[in-house]
């Protein structure tokens, strides 16, 4: 039997502000909903995101193994390349998965940038490409494109940005992006890898001729399935392969038991209407992951049952009832858990992004109980004697 290569893991970086509620701390798209907007109840919560709050949440990630974590985009958030500039300072090994848009920089530029920040963190930088969902937040920073046009240009950018650290003057005309001899001082080494999400028609073939891992939202292990075999077909056909990682919260503890009854804690204070406010902004998403993760939440909306809340074992759709992007998380004990992650591993899963509220907490609480089992099993890299 061919041994599996072990399964990274990234932790997450809460850059819109961090709390113990799904009220307060969100980079979604219905706003900041922290301090002066977080529900009644939610600002004695809300912590801030200062460069000391998020360096406590790196070194606590590091400390306890994660590979590396990712620094998200969004109009709510601190900038992702300025945070990951500092933050390279205050740690040795963790990676950094800078997450930004493309139609917001030119494709040159951001290759000089990924080039500086790869030499100033010591080889330490990956880069989540984000097209965006949403028409109103892509048309604050002056982007009116259609859904369609945006993959397009990714594709564009991506090769752009490719040739730009080839070592050689790079020209490229295309209907988005005009360059002559685009380049960077001296290459990044090791080159970036790219990371990349979408669920559309629109978004498949882009991952298929440009990226190299593949992320997809939590979604329950058949849905799943069905995105990697169609995405490997379609890579297949471009003669390459990919990589593929998963993006989930995760509630873990000692017991079941006290993991959802901590996963109950989350909706303290829930509010029907506030939901359904959140719902209607959400509904109108041009994101068709996000209509993948609405969907995952559907049946407790008609009736309000927690049950429903739990669409397969120890997955559980609470998150997305109040927050946009990833709405799913693993729930369950520290060996449950484990569990759902070796089963994402056999689907083809090599790479998971986890998070947890809040961020410095769950991180030791992920980082104590369900890594050292996943190592036991051999899924997950020995604690490096660095650390």
């Amino acid at each position: 039997m061919t041994k599996k290569s072990t399964v990274k893991f990234h932790w997450f970086l809460p850059t819109a502000s961090d709390g113990r509620s799904l009220t307060v701390g969100t980079h979604g798209t219905h706003g900041p909903a922290g301090g002066d907007n977080a529900p009644e109840g939610g600002a004695d919560r809300f912590r801030a995101p200062s460069i000391a709050y998020l360096t406590q949440i790196a070194r606590a990630a590091e400390h306890q193994g994660f590979d590396g974590i990712l620094t998200p985009t969004g109009t709510w958030c601190e900038d992702a390349w300025l945070v990951t500039a500092a933050l390279a300072q205050e740690t040795e090994r963790l990676k950094f998965l800078v997450a930004f848009r493309p139609g917001f920089i030119s494709p040159t530029l951001a290759a000089q940038m990924a080039a500086t920040l790869q030499r100033i963190s010591r080889g330490r930088l990956l880069l989540n490409v984000v097209t965006g969902g949403e028409r109103d937040e892509q048309a604050r920073f002056g982007d009116h494109l259609s859904k369609e046009q945006r993959y397009a240009r990714t594709a564009e950018f991506l090769t752009v940005l490719r040739g730009s650290w080839s070592g050689d003057p790079f020209d490229y005309s295309g209907e988005y992006y005009d360059v002559r001899g685009a380049t960077v001082a001296a290459p990044p080494d090791p080159v970036p890898e790219v990371y990349f999400g979408g669920s559309s028609e629109a978004a498949g073939p882009v991952a298929a001729r440009h990226v190299d891992t593949y992320l997809t939202w939590g979604e329950p292990p058949a849905q799943v399935a069905e995105k990697i075999s169609r995405m490997r077909k379609l890579a297949a056909g471009e003669g390459r392969t990919l990589r593929f990682g998963i993006r989930f919260h995760v509630v873990t503890r000692d017991t079941a038991a006290e993991a959802w009854a901590a996963a109950e804690r989350l909706l303290d204070r829930l509010d029907p209407a506030h939901v359904t406010q959140v719902q209607s902004i959400l509904a109108a998403s041009e994101s068709t992951g996000q209509a993948r993760m609405r969907a995952l939440h559907e049946d407790f909306r008609s009736g309000w049952r927690r049950n429903d809340l739990e669409i397969y074992p120890n997955l559980w759709a609470g998150v997305g009832l109040l927050r946009g992007g990833a709405g799913t998380a693993l729930v369950g004990s520290h060996a449950e858990v484990a569990d759902r992650i070796a089963e994402y591993r056999d689907l083809g899963i090599e790479e998971f992004i986890l998070s947890g509220f809040p961020h410095l907490e769950e991180a030791y609480w992920v980082g104590e109980g369900v890594l050292p089992l996943l190592r036991h099993r051999g899924l997950a890299a020995p604690l490096s004697a660095a650390v």
